[in-house]
C-alpha cells in the first residue's frame, strides 16, 4: 500500500471559522439524487482490515527492533492521543480499529468522536494495551488520524461557505493509492458527500472518453446499451465542457447527470437553465474557497472539489506515553 503523504510536514492554517458539529459514523454512500451506491459496514470492515494490514506490514517489517530491543514483551502501558492545534477531529474509529487489530483484547477509552471541532490540549482517547501494541500501531494511527483530520478541516470549510444553498459538496478519485477508503471517510465525517468510489461503481464519461469514442452520441450510446444489457441499473455521468456539448446531451437524453466543467458561474447559470431538472447537475474545476459561493448559487445539485483531499493539510496530533 502506498503510504506517500505519512512523512509530510504537517502545517497549521486559519480554521477560525469553523463551527463545531458532530457527525455520526455511517457506511459511506455515493451520491446520486435518484441513486446511492452503498459501502455497507462488512465491505467497510473489509477493506479497512485490508488497509491496517498493509500500513502495519509497511511500518514494522520482520520487527519493531528498537521496541523488541529495550521493552520486555509482557509490559503493559498506556498512552494518550494530544490535540496540538485546532481542527476537525478524525480517524478514532480508524485507530481504534488499528490497535484492535494488532491486540484485540486492548482498550480504548474514547473522549472525543469524529467530526467534533477540537482545540489545542484537548484530549481524544487513552488506550490501554502492550507497550509493544501501542508503539507498533503509534506512527500507523497518527498518520491516519492527522490525514483524516485535515482533510474533514478542509471539507468543514467548503460546508460552511454553501450554508443555505440547495447543493451537496462532492470529493473526487483525486485520492492517494491505498487511503482511499479513509480518505473519503474523513470528507464525509467533514460533511461534505462521497462521489464514485472507483470506476466501477458509476458511469463518467470524461473528455476522453468523448474524444476516443468519436463524439458525445456515440459515447452516450455505447454506455447506455452496455448498462441496460451488462450492467443494469448503474447510472450514466457525462463531462460537458461548453454550452454546446450541453444541448448534444440534452437532445441525446441518455445521461443521468451533467458534469458541467470549468464553466464559469454565469456560463452555469445558463447551464442549470437549460437543463432544468431534466437530469442531476454536478459543477467542477477551478472552483476553491474563494469562488464556491458564486456556483452555489447557480442552482446547481452537486459540486465537485478535489481539493478536499489533494489540497488538505494534516493537523498536528501527537500519542504520548502514560503509566498505569
Amino acid at each position: 500500500m502506498a503510504k506517500l503523504l505519512c512523512f509530510f510536514h504537517f502545517q497549521a492554517f486559519n480554521i477560525e471559522n469553523l463551527q463545531p458539529t458532530t457527525y455520526n459514523l455511517q457506511p459511506i454512500r455515493f451520491w446520486f439524487e435518484s441513486f446511492s451506491f452503498v459501502i455497507m459496514e462488512s465491505q467497510f470492515q473489509e477493506l479497512l482490515a485490508h488497509f491496517i494490514e498493509n500500513a502495519l506490514r509497511e511500518d514494522i517489517g520482520d520487527g519493531d527492533h528498537t521496541t523488541l530491543s529495550c521493552i520486555p514483551s509482557d509490559a503493559k502501558g498506556r498512552a494518550v492521543l494530544k490535540i496540538k492545534q485546532r481542527g476537525v477531529l478524525a480517524g478514532v474509529e480508524a485507530a481504534k480499529a488499528i490497535f484492535r487489530h494488532r491486540e484485540p483484547g486492548c482498550i480504548v477509552e474514547q473522549k472525543i468522536t469524529d467530526g467534533t471541532v477540537v482545540q489545542f490540549g484537548e484530549i481524544a482517547f487513552e488506550v490501554e494495551a502492550s507497550i509493544h501494541t501501542i508503539l507498533q500501531c503509534e506512527r500507523v494511527v497518527l498518520n491516519t488520524m492527522q490525514r483524516m483530520s485535515g482533510i474533514a478541516t478542509l471539507t468543514r470549510q467548503y460546508v460552511e461557505k454553501v450554508k443555505g444553498y440547495p447543493v451537496k459538496l462532492l470529493d473526487t478519485r483525486k485520492t492517494t493509492p491505498g487511503f482511499r477508503l479513509l480518505e473519503k471517510e474523513a470528507v464525509r465525517i467533514g460533511g461534505g458527500f462521497n462521489h464514485r468510489f472507483a470506476l466501477y461503481d458509476q458511469i463518467l464519461i470524461k473528455d476522453n472518453h468523448i474524444d476516443y469514442c468519436g463524439g458525445i452520441n456515440q459515447a452516450l450510446d455505447s454506455a447506455y446499451r452496455y448498462v441496460q444489457n451488462i450492467k443494469p441499473g448503474l447510472k450514466i455521468e457525462i463531462e460537458t465542457r461548453n454550452l454546446s456539448e450541453v444541448e448534444q446531451v440534452l437532445k441525446n437524453g441518455k445521461a443521468d447527470r451533467i458534469m458541467l466543467d470549468n464553466f464559469i458561474p454565469d456560463d452555469l447559470k445558463i447551464a442549470v437553465s437549460m437543463i432544468q431538472k431534466r437530469c442531476e447537475t454536478e459543477a467542477s474545476g477551478g472552483i476553491n474557497l474563494d469562488n464556491i459561493v458564486d456556483y452555489a448559487a447557480t442552482g446547481v445539485d452537486f459540486i465537485s472539489v478535489g481539493a478536499l483531499i489533494h489540497q488538505a493539510k494534516g493537523i498536528d496530533l501527537s500519542l504520548k506515553a502514560s503509566f498505569l
